[in-house]
């Protein structure tokens, strides 16, 4: 986890785990809200109509303060509650689960189904690209439309070294606009480059703005 929230991931990753030649077919997705995470468990069924169960579990919100689970038909604890056990172990909000399990014709029992789909979802999160999410703080930085190409080359490779993030450039007339996002601790720092580059004509002035913004995990 970074600092006080959770992770979530990049992108969709599918997964497919044979156990007593019953197809456990795992689908983790990135959503924003409760309805997202349906309607991804929606498509997976409309997908997979034949079928015997789609198990889901889901974490939403910035602290993960909402989940939910269904086993979808098989006994009870046995598929959602792991599955999103996985998930908190994780510690990944924004996050939806969905297991398409087909039957192979072989009982697993209770034990049997927490294994398989726990490791399910385990082994799907075990391809994703995990995004750390971090409270960043806005800095504006305003200079000379002459200097506008230098500064962006300086603040692209200083966001780069310390895991912050630059929103495009404003482009005038007379002068040029940038807002870097930073960890609120390196704003001094982050003031001092710009500083030193200008030789004191650039000022970085800090917005009071701050927002989550996910990074790629194992950024500076």
């Amino acid at each position: 986890m970074s600092g006080s929230h959770p992770s979530t991931i990049a992108r969709a990753v599918d997964h497919e785990l044979l156990v007593k030649k019953s197809r456990f077919i795992a689908r983790i997705a990135p959503v924003s809200s409760p309805e997202d995470a349906d309607a991804v468990i929606a498509a997976v069924r409309k997908r997979a109509w034949d079928a015997r169960h789609h198990c889901s579990a889901q974490i939403t919100g910035p602290l993960g303060e909402r989940a939910r689970s269904s086993d979808d038909g098989e006994p009870s604890g046995t598929a959602g509650v792991s599955m999103l056990e996985v998930l908190r172990r994780r510690e990944l909000t924004d996050v939806v689960a969905v297991v398409t399990r087909y039957f192979g014709g072989v009982k697993l029992g209770a034990g049997g189904l927490v294994r398989a789909y726990s490791s399910s979802v385990s082994e799907a999160l075990d391809l994703a690209t995990v995004l750390d999410r971090r409270m960043l703080t806005a800095v504006e930085v305003s200079v000379p439309y002459v200097d506008a190409g230098r500064f962006d080359n300086l603040l692209r490779e200083w966001v780069h070294s310390r895991g912050g993030v630059l929103d495009d450039p404003v482009y005038a007339a007379a002068a040029s606009s940038f807002v870097v996002w930073v960890r609120p601790e390196a704003v001094p720092e982050l003031a001092a480059a710009i500083a030193e580059a200008s030789a004191g004509a650039v000022t970085a002035r800090s917005t009071g703005v701050e927002k989550l913004i996910d990074v790629p995990r194992g950024a500076p």
